[in-house]
């Protein structure tokens, strides 16, 4: 690590009251993208995708993980398991679109197959013509390569390294301040799933997301029923930050109709809500009656795309009848994500500055995002350690 940006992270991981922020090339270098990739993601359980996508046995979707093909399979045994999207003779892409196997998971280039949990079960002419096996080539040894992976709330989580402790482990703290919702999620299609294209570094969605400092300039509507001073801060150093609100429950149409609750919620619930990031990249939300799940995909240091997924307590709520509800309630999201782009895209901009020195933090209100910003700092120093 340059001795630079090494004195640098030791200013961040700080107590906030005298910490900077990160520094400029943590957001508009591309070469430090490519170590963020290893030292951040990799590392750590990442967001991937959502178990709703690959709803029935078959179903197989390649995604691009920060340049790593990866391969989400629903298995014949109902399980969902993440593949490298690479066959293990010549490396060619797998599956390249979003498909229903018939049958294997078949190489276009050589026809070498694999089961649905990755086996290899045949390699066509591999002894030469005619003949389908070779002793050089232990079939055994050459199924897919799965990625460590985990759902949970509907989000498929991968540990790439596969260093990561267990996420049982790794998230056990919001497990335990989230156990009252430890209940199915049901989730209605495509009016309660929208995406977000930002010109913005990844990181700068999660620090924007886990304040409330924002509320009152940039959220006057969210700020006119849900105020500043109702909320408050978590933060799980190592692990997460955010922020809760002791005053939400917005009427979703001028009747005052409401979605139905989650069973045997606790009083805390009755009209509070917390938003918290579960680093690196998955922003979380809890309602009595709703949840939501967001992925941040960074395409490259200065675009990201967040995937955002409504979810709500009971299935009825998934049918025809509830449809203008689940719609408005989208749009009421979709407006609050979108009322945050010019600030995280203006942040973006504002890092070009060269005399920017990463900034500082209101211990009050800024506790979350610092904690962000140490975690991050914390990866890159054990990555050079190690």
């Amino acid at each position: 690590m340059r001795s630079a940006e090494q004195a640098h992270l030791e200013k961040v991981m700080r107590p906030v009251e005298r910490a900077q922020g990160l520094p400029n090339e943590f957001y508009v270098d591309a070469e430090l993208f490519e170590r963020e990739k290893s030292a951040v993601f990799f590392e750590n359980w990442a967001g991937l995708g959502f178990a709703k996508d690959v709803p029935e046995p078959g179903d197989a979707l390649p995604v691009d993980m920060l340049g790593q093909p990866l391969l989400i399979v629903h298995g014949r045994d109902g399980s969902i398991r993440v593949f490298q999207n690479t066959c293990r003779h010549r490396g060619m892409i797998l599956v390249e679109n979003r498909t229903k196997l018939r049958g294997a998971i078949r190489c276009p280039y050589h026809s070498w197959c694999y089961d649905h949990d990755g086996a290899l079960k045949t390699t066509p002419h591999v002894g030469g013509p005619g003949n389908n096996i070779h002793d050089a080539v232990d079939r055994t040894t050459l199924g897919l390569i799965e990625i460590r992976s985990h759902i949970w709330r509907g989000i498929i989580f991968v540990n790439v390294s596969g260093n990561a402790p267990p996420f049982e482990e790794y998230a056990a703290d919001l497990m335990g301040r989230w156990a009252e919702f430890e209940k199915p999620l049901h989730h209605s299609g495509e009016d309660s799933s929208f995406r977000l294209e930002v010109e913005t570094n990844w990181k700068l969605a999660v620090e924007n997301y886990c304040e409330s400092y924002h509320l009152p300039w940039v959220h006057p509507g969210l700020n006119s029923y849900s105020r500043l001073e109702d909320h408050y801060n978590i933060e799980e150093p190592g692990r997460f930050s955010g922020q809760g609100t002791l005053v939400y429950r917005p009427m979703i149409n001028d009747q005052g109709d409401r979605f139905p609750d989650f069973a045997g919620l606790s009083d805390k619930w009755d009209a509070g809500a917390e938003y918290i990031a579960l680093f690196p990249n998955v922003l979380l939300g809890v309602h009595r009656d709703h949840a939501f799940a967001i992925i941040l995909q960074p395409l490259s240091n200065e675009k990201t795309v967040e995937h955002i997924e409504i979810y709500y307590a009971d299935e009825a709520i998934t049918g025809s009848d509830w449809s203008d509800m689940r719609a408005a309630n989208t749009a009421l999201w979709k407006t609050v994500f979108e009322e945050d782009i010019f600030v995280v895209e203006g942040m973006q901009k504002g890092r070009r500055g060269s005399k920017f020195d990463g900034g500082r933090f209101s211990p009050v209100m800024d506790s979350p995002t610092h904690l962000f910003h140490h975690w991050v700092a914390s990866q890159f120093a054990a990555s050079q350690a190690g």
